[in-house]
């Protein structure tokens, strides 16, 4: 039975043989691909053939973060070598619909948010930098630091937006609230900041009235789907990181919902994770990490954009920054990483070791992109004819 189990295991994993890399399996090594191994795969423990065969990535996950499957070597090479492959996964859809099709309703969404988000203040500030940015940074410079990278991509937004004096800007998603704190000292803007996580909410209320900048923005916990409803009108609206959540067939609601509270010749920008085509997500990813995740294809969004007649002014891929973006909070990371293991466990702190990596090789290997869409609300004759950013 064993020997069974061990060829089942070796015949599974030689589908990955672009390169090279030797698996240790109940005292034996076997060699995978031709030429010398990159990394070694060590089975501690067997992996049920129909598991793999339901959702690779589940099983492989799962056994990694219960410490029944570990890498000797770089554990990002080995991840950017499997999921270069990706196509050789096996994914069972009929046997996953709980997790891949879960309720796209506001209860349900916040649920799976809150979930992310609020782990705490404390976690995320090992990590992230001083900004408090989790998401994509912007490399001017090859020597650039985490910090620099943040602050130019807010920098950046904010450029591209075209703010000026007491303009009004709404943020969906706002995080902890770095990029409005920025748009109101540097521009003189008014804003207002909305998100699901009471802990972000906490956070940037302090950072509000640290900051001085009572009455000219604020946070509420509020769902987009609230927008529409609430009778107000912004010059400017931006998301960050946020579309992610919204899931395939609430686009256009949330779509909706911008158009209604952005002033006729206002801007958008949209900056959200992308792919090239439509497909549900990664069934690991959306059981530990992101519960009810997905990522919208570019296209998808240009089209929705459209038949509110949002006209596109740029497009921008930034997939390669926030690769060298997940490779600062991986050293980040392991640079906490006792920390993190004896306050939340280790099959925790090997859950989030392996995502961030990862994420690393999946925008290293173009399976996922970051795209920022500039469009205005109807026809805008005012803005400069050239990019001014």
């Amino acid at each position: 039975m064993k020997n069974m189990t061990d060829n089942f295991m070796i015949s599974f994993l030689q589908r990955f043989d672009e390169h090279p890399f030797d698996v240790k399996i109940h005292g034996k090594t076997h060699h995978i691909g031709s030429g010398n191994p990159a990394f070694v795969v060590d089975l501690k423990e067997d992996i049920e053939g129909k598991e793999l065969l339901t959702s690779t990535s589940l099983a492989l996950g799962e056994a990694y973060m219960k410490g029944n499957l570990e890498v000797e070597g770089d554990l990002f090479e080995a991840l950017d070598s499997f999921l270069g492959q990706m196509d050789r996964f096996s994914t069972d859809r009929s046997k996953l619909k709980k997790l891949m099709f879960t309720s796209q309703s506001k209860k349900n969404q916040e649920k799976e948010v809150t979930s992310h988000y609020d782990i705490g203040n404390d976690f995320y500030s090992l990590w992230l930098d001083e900004t408090m940015s989790y998401s994509c940074g912007y490399f001017k410079h090859e020597t650039d630091t985490l910090y620099e990278a943040q602050c130019n991509k807010v920098e950046r937004i904010l450029e591209k937006l075209c703010l000026k004096k007491d303009m009004t800007l709404l943020d969906i998603g706002c995080g902890w609230g770095y990029l409005l704190i920025r748009a109101a000292k540097e521009y003189g803007v008014k804003g207002l900041g909305i998100t699901l996580s009471h802990e972000q909410q906490k956070e940037f209320e302090e950072r509000i009235e640290k900051e001085g900048l009572t009455g000219q923005i604020e946070v509420a916990r509020m769902d987009y789907r609230e927008l529409e409803k609430s009778g107000r009108q912004f010059d400017r609206v931006v998301s960050v990181g946020m579309l992610e959540h919204v899931g395939r067939t609430n686009y256009e609601l949330f779509v909706r919902n911008v158009n209604s509270v952005l002033k006729p010749g206002g801007l958008l920008l949209l900056h959200y994770i992308s792919a090239l085509k439509e497909y549900p997500g990664d069934p690991w990813i959306r059981k530990y990490i992101f519960p009810g995740g997905m990522v919208p294809s570019l296209r998808e969004m240009i089209h929705l954009f459209g038949e509110y007649r949002f006209y596109t002014l740029d497009v921008e891929s930034l997939r390669r920054h926030y690769y060298k973006t997940l490779r600062c909070w991986e050293r980040n990371f392991s640079g906490h990483r006792q920390e993190v293991e004896a306050n939340m466990g280790t099959e925790f702190a090997r859950m989030w070791e392996l995502y961030l990596s990862s994420c690393a090789a999946t925008f290293h290997n173009g399976i996922i992109d970051l795209h920022q869409i500039l469009a205005s609300k109807g026809v805008n004759n005012d803005l400069p004819m050239t990019r001014w950013y």
